[in-house]
């Protein structure tokens, strides 16, 4: 490129120069001539410290990347004609994935006749979002594809704010000193223990 459009180091628009020219004023003030409008007629090249500046957008791509949240997807088959007992099991999953943060994906699987009733499958899956909706919301309702009828169940956003709170009161209470000077016993509800790490679950 011949000519470029020069910016200086602070933002100012030199004007329309010499690539050469350009080269020359980078290198007296101890910097570089960086292209960052390829696109432009004539391209625009700014003066710079480029390895500043490639520090910079490297920390501000680690921010990004680090207010991300990571969503995890797990999957819990079901059969339409399922026991009590396993359904209770697979409802189990269900919360504990919910209480991870993690979406469900549920999925019920017709056999042979079984899909000429698929009324059963959401039936149940309806009731399954019933049963679990103080941890998690349908985000998809039910979908048959196939042989299988597909729903998506995702977090409640007060779930952690609610577990937050809960953890908050424990530790007031434990910090509570009675008349006496002996500290309040206070036995921590189930949601204040350790959670196990997150297991991969064959459903």
């Amino acid at each position: 490129m011949p000519r470029v459009r020069l910016v200086d180091e602070d933002g100012t628009q030199i004007g329309i120069t010499d690539t050469k020219h350009a080269l020359d004023v980078a290198y007296k003030r101890g910097l570089d001539l960086v292209e960052v409008a390829p696109n432009a007629d004539p391209p625009v090249a700014r003066i710079m410290d480029y390895s500043k500046y490639r520090y910079e957008q490297d920390q501000r791509a680690k921010q990004a990347r680090r207010h991300q949240q990571q969503i995890n997807v797990k999957e819990i088959k079901l059969r339409p004609k399922i026991g009590s007992h396993d359904y209770e099991t697979k409802k189990g999953h269900v919360e504990r994935f919910l209480k991870q943060r993690a979406k469900v994906k549920v999925t019920i699987m017709f056999r042979g006749r079984e899909t000429l009733h698929p009324e059963r499958g959401r039936d149940l899956l309806m009731r399954l979002a019933q049963d679990v909706s103080e941890l998690g919301q349908i985000e998809q309702e039910p979908l048959l594809d196939g042989r299988n009828m597909v729903m998506v169940l995702g977090p409640l956003k007060t779930v952690g704010a609610k577990t937050d709170a809960k953890d908050k009161d424990v530790l007031e209470r434990k910090e509570a000193v009675q008349g006496d000077g002996q500290r309040e016993a206070a036995p921590a509800p189930r949601d204040a223990q350790p959670q196990p790490r997150e297991e991969v679950v064959e459903a």
